[in-house]
């Protein structure tokens, strides 16, 4: 779980504008009584869920955030001295949307983001090209009625400013640093003089490090954000949701899905609900003639959950049981199978390290969990302004030799990920096939050390059947 003294949470709030800071203190008070523990009801979930407004004004405030700080810092690191990024109303290069306001749905016409590094002095400049200013984050620096050309406009601009290269967000890696459109590349490319047009770089490392780098006010709200995503989950796995004998996979799916849309927030995926039992238990079923997608006693229920909140996002999988008449905890051998689905996850963050590629991560996981006898498939994913967000990958499910391109990113401090694996474990009582131990849960990297953003399932959702 991420550290924040109170000191630290007062320093940010003293810092921030004023309605932002209260919005945001009473978002984090709501949140700390769930910080270590998710059985809170359906009210108490509601009430943590700020108004349009509110949130408007919370994720205004932390965009400028990661402007004024992120971009200075990102684009000296990366070599960069201008940065264009070209969008058109409902076909947004996806960065365009991460620095949007709030009141901002989509692109207006043709918008137009522009960085420029004046030196450490002057610092970053930032401005739209575009005939409206993007709120209060990008003044509006040209008028259609004295140059009506806007490309033309961009190119005077950049010539005096003849930056050391211009960024454009074009990359063979990263679907989320490829959004420029090649109509507007052509037409861009084709307005500059060829003193700037061979100054054209891709993007990639500093796109990249925009969407991946979490800042300490993000990470703040993160909290929260995760403890209302597990405690949708830990009621879902309750007699609320299910109702053993009667509920299929397809009706959980469903009440998740709604219970989202009732809260005011929304999916990013729309979640899986898996049934797991016994080969055993399943022959026994059929002979019965009952139905295989309904919930039993006994059964295995796994999910893969995750929402949208105030520009972030999450991705959790967890797993209940279903007790049987008699029961009041899961069976050994299924405890034992989520502590070595535990243990994968604490021998995969072990490797995270301060320039280490994703494929490094994976190799070395692997082999360790190996050796101890452990059956892994790994494929953890950076998350944050998106669910499967840029940064380097670890593994995917059916690439467990390593993953070209974004597996070879090496890994960068202040950065979140989702820590999704199988761990394979053998079970007498599950029969010949391995029972597949599947958890996903979301952490931060701070470039020294790992925590989780929410503590991490190790005990099992118990559901009654009585």
């Amino acid at each position: 779980m991420l550290s924040l003294s109170t000191r630290t949470l007062t320093a940010h709030f003293q810092s921030m504008r004023p309605r932002a800071s209260n919005i945001l203190a009473i978002m984090l008070l709501s949140a700390l009584p769930f910080m270590s523990t998710v059985t809170q009801g359906a009210d108490s979930i509601a009430d943590r869920i700020l108004p349009l407004r509110d949130r408007a004004a919370l994720q205004d405030d932390i965009i400028a955030d990661r402007l004024d700080t992120l971009i200075p810092m990102l684009m000296r690191r990366e070599g960069i001295g201008a940065w264009v990024l070209i969008a058109r109303e409902y076909n947004e290069d996806p960065i365009v949307k991460t620095m949007l306001p709030a009141t901002w749905l989509n692109a207006r016409r043709r918008t137009v983001l522009l960085f420029i590094d004046r030196g450490e002095e002057l610092g970053v400049e930032r401005m739209a090209v575009a005939r409206y200013a993007v709120g209060d984050l990008f003044p509006g620096v040209w008028n259609p009625e004295e140059q009506p050309d806007q490309y033309a406009k961009i190119a005077e601009i950049l010539s005096a400013a003849n930056p050391k290269n211009i960024a454009l967000n074009f990359s063979n890696d990263y679907a989320l640093a490829d959004g420029l459109t090649y109509s507007e590349q052509r037409d861009f490319s084709a307005a500059l003089p060829t003193f700037l047009r061979e100054k054209i770089v891709s993007s990639e490392p500093l796109a990249v490090a925009w969407l991946e780098t979490r800042t300490e006010r993000e990470m703040a709200v993160y909290a929260g954000v995760m403890a209302i995503a597990h405690d949708i989950i830990a009621e879902g796995f309750s007699r609320a949701a299910i109702t053993p004998g009667k509920t299929n996979a397809e009706d959980l799916e469903w009440w998740f899905r709604q219970r989202v849309n009732d809260l005011g927030l929304t999916t990013w995926f729309h979640n899986s609900i898996e049934i797991e039992r016994p080969q055993s238990a399943t022959d026994a079923l059929i002979a019965q003639g009952a139905a295989l997608d309904i919930i039993y006693p006994g059964d295995h229920v796994h999910i893969d959950f995750g929402i949208s909140y105030l520009n972030l996002q999450t991705d959790t999988q967890q797993n209940a049981y279903i007790l049987r008449p008699g029961e009041n905890e899961a069976p050994e051998h299924l405890q034992r199978a989520l502590a070595e689905g535990n243990a994968l996850q604490d021998i995969l963050t072990s490797n995270f390290k301060l320039g280490r590629s994703g494929n490094e991560i994976l190799a070395r996981s692997r082999e360790q969990a190996i050796a101890l006898g452990l059956s892994p498939i790994i494929y953890t994913h950076p998350i944050g302004l998106h669910g499967h967000a840029a940064g380097t990958t670890i593994g995917m499910w059916d690439k467990q030799g390593g993953v070209p391109g974004s597996g070879d990113y090496a890994m960068q401090p202040n950065t979140a990920y989702s820590i999704e694996l199988t761990a394979e474990v053998n079970l007498a009582e599950w029969g010949d096939s391995p029972m597949k131990m599947k958890l996903e849960q979301n952490g931060f990297f701070n470039g020294e050390t790992f925590s989780y953003i929410q503590p991490r399932q190790t005990r099992y959702h118990l559901v009654t059947s009585d």
